[in-house]
């Protein structure tokens, strides 16, 4: 019996063969020399919005953090175990990264059930229930809306749900420090699955735009 399912062995073949085999300088001097992204990515762990392949990036390019729902919870340094602020801490203050973009996407499983307040626990433990009630408030609100349809409060809370995280990324001492010095900068996104389009959250107004391409 194989280690790995055969599609993972065919297409590890094929990143040597391609990939690899045209950017082993790259992966070279990134071994030799460590990464120095200036980007960090939280995105959701679905996997269909990888950010990788959205923002054709190349390796060392792109720290990414994924989640479920994309979220960041706010800043608690009670000694409990937080992989996403443990991974927000080390871009920040270790890779020193200029850029963390909060990119969120359409048909979101975890936004659904944070949506749907009867949805049945997926363990005991229902880890993904706790973890989805950080955006409960704002769950509720869209939830109570009778004028949306059922697709237009779930895009409605996928996007809160960014703007949300933002602002607790605000909560992190390293972070608004650095944000208020000129030194980092905070972006959300919102991309849809369905047609490839990418929505950008101006920073002004909250509201999300389509950018312009060239």
């Amino acid at each position: 019996m194989p280690h790995l399912p055969d599609h993972l062995l065919a297409g590890y073949r094929n990143f040597m063969n391609g990939r690899y085999l045209t950017e082993s300088g790259r992966y070279r001097e990134l071994a030799r020399e460590g990464q120095a992204p200036e980007t960090m990515i939280v995105a959701c762990c679905d996997s269909r919005s990888a950010p990788e392949a959205i923002f054709d990036a190349g390796p060392g390019e792109l720290f990414v953090l994924r989640n479920v729902g994309n979220l960041v919870p706010p800043y608690e340094p009670d000694g409990e175990f937080h992989s996403t602020s443990a991974a927000l801490e080390f871009a920040v203050q270790s890779l020193k990264v200029k850029n963390i973009v909060v990119m969120g996407h359409g048909r979101c499983g975890g936004i659904r059930a944070a949506l749907d307040p009867n949805s049945a626990p997926l363990s005991p433990g229902d880890f993904i229930g706790k973890w989805m009630s950080l955006i409960a408030p704002a769950a509720e609100t869209v939830s109570s809306s009778t004028f949306m349809t059922t697709t237009e409060r779930q895009t409605a809370l996928e996007r809160i749900s960014i703007r949300y995280s933002i602002a607790n990324l605000r909560t992190f001492p390293c972070v608004s420090i650095l944000e208020s010095k000129g030194r980092l900068s905070l972006h959300g996104a919102w991309f849809d699955i369905s047609t490839g389009e990418l929505w950008l959250m101006n920073k002004d107004t909250g509201d999300f735009e389509r950018p312009v391409l060239e």
